[in-house]
């Protein structure tokens, strides 16, 4: 996906942009200078700090979302480019298994860790591995961006320049504590840091010491990691004792329009309505007193669950639906042994979000709110799409589909 990004901007530059590269330097160190050492300076940035950050620092022109001076280029509407793809993707067996595999090997090397913090925040350990799987690979994976690099040049000429910005003072701040390791401080090509992928405003307000040793260091320390993990979920209102959520099966004479965080339902009703868990087991009876929603990802072409409140936690810490799903899913794996989902992914998808965006739009002249057109079908997304459908006589499948490229538009 970042590689189709990559090279839908490189396509889009003009020549004189390409031209012009040496002058939008120049503007980006006197930015740094003029603009962005006074905010540093009154956030408590040190000189030394500030010039240690930027030393040999110029502008990444393959990040995506950029708008260089001068320029009426549109990250967003290139992005749209990219072609949505089935959600099944996102669980391919490679990273679901993979993640699983070590995450319960690290259950074994950390449970000491695992069950303090769990004591303290009420966040299970299978959660906060899947987590710290998902965003680091346990920390194996190589985080290769120069950190100042990213963050200046987002901050500098992104779509989202205000945002960048804070987070670069952020990680300046970060820098200046020193809580970081010696050297350059790395990140993901979205500026995010250490272990659990940070932003680093989360690093400055979540980031624990987990050991004992007086500093929060989510770089090279486990114990500090899996602490911080955890308290940046229970300071976002993880409910303690309650599960994240149940793969179910929903009955035809259940419309998947009923979908939502906003349209909650006590567990024990969704059960009157004839959705069951797959595996064949009643809810919990703690549970069932409790308010639940429904999740179906993939509309009718796919899983469906009944997720609890903490679901939407996990995606305050990502907000994809799908991302929630993992960890949740990769969870039970490492703690129940659970397997695949019951029920498969269609073939859905193979649109371009800009195709997606279009339906959206048309959507919205209807009169339904769909969340926005950003190409993305979230949960507003795809009921709106299914209470199209039924509106017009057609059976909810509630995602978007090639042939309404030719009804919605």
């Amino acid at each position: 996906m970042f590689r189709i990004l990559f090279l839908c901007f490189c396509l889009t530059v003009t020549p004189a942009i390409a031209q012009n590269k040496a002058a939008v330097e120049q503007q980006f160190q006197s930015w740094l200078d003029k603009t962005l050492w006074p905010k540093a300076r009154a956030a408590g940035v040190s000189r030394n700090t500030f010039n240690a950050a930027f030393k040999g620092v110029s502008l990444n022109w393959k990040l995506p979302d950029l708008v260089p001076p001068g320029s009426s280029q549109s990250g967003p509407r290139q992005q749209r480019q990219a072609e949505f793809g089935s959600p099944g993707k996102y669980f391919s067996a490679g990273s679901v298994q993979g993640a699983t595999r070590v995450g319960k090997q690290m259950a074994q090397r950390h449970a000491k860790a695992l069950s303090r913090t769990e004591r303290k925040t009420g966040v299970p350990g299978r959660i906060i591995l899947a987590i710290w799987g998902r965003e680091s690979g346990y920390g194996r994976v190589n985080i290769p961006h120069d950190a100042f690099e990213v963050l200046g040049t987002k901050a500098f000429m992104s779509t989202r320049a205000p945002y960048f910005t804070d987070e670069l003072i952020a990680a300046l701040k970060v820098a200046n504590s020193r809580s970081a390791p010696k050297g350059r401080l790395k990140s993901s090509w979205a500026g995010a840091l250490g272990q659990p992928q940070f932003m680093p405003s989360n690093v400055l307000a979540y980031a624990v010491d987990g050991d004992g040793n007086g500093r929060a260091d989510i770089w090279t320390s486990e114990a500090d990691t899996i602490a911080s993990i955890g308290n940046y979920l229970n300071k976002h209102g993880w409910k303690k004792g309650r599960d994240w959520g149940f793969e179910v099966r929903v009955p035809a004479s259940v419309s998947c329009t009923l979908e939502g965080p906003d349209q909650g339902k006590r567990i024990s009703d969704w059960a009157n309505l004839g959705i069951t868990r797959v595996s064949g087991k009643p809810f919990p009876k703690a549970e069932a007193r409790k308010e639940g929603f429904l999740l179906m990802p993939a509309g009718r072409g796919g899983p469906a669950f009944i997720v609890t409140p903490n679901f939407y936690v996990l995606k305050e810490y990502n907000k994809s639906d799908l991302y929630a799903l993992f960890v949740g899913h990769v969870g039970d794996r490492i703690q129940y042994n659970v397997g695949d989902f019951s029920a498969g992914w269609a073939p859905v998808g193979g649109l371009y979000r800009s195709d997606v965006a279009k339906m959206q739009r048309a959507l919205e002249r209807q009169g339904h709110d769909v969340g926005g057109a950003d190409g993305l079908p979230g949960f507003k997304t795809r009921r709106s799409i299914g209470r199209w459908q039924e509106a017009n006589g057609q059976p909810a499948t509630c995602f978007p589909e090639k042939r309404m490229k030719s009804e919605l538009k």
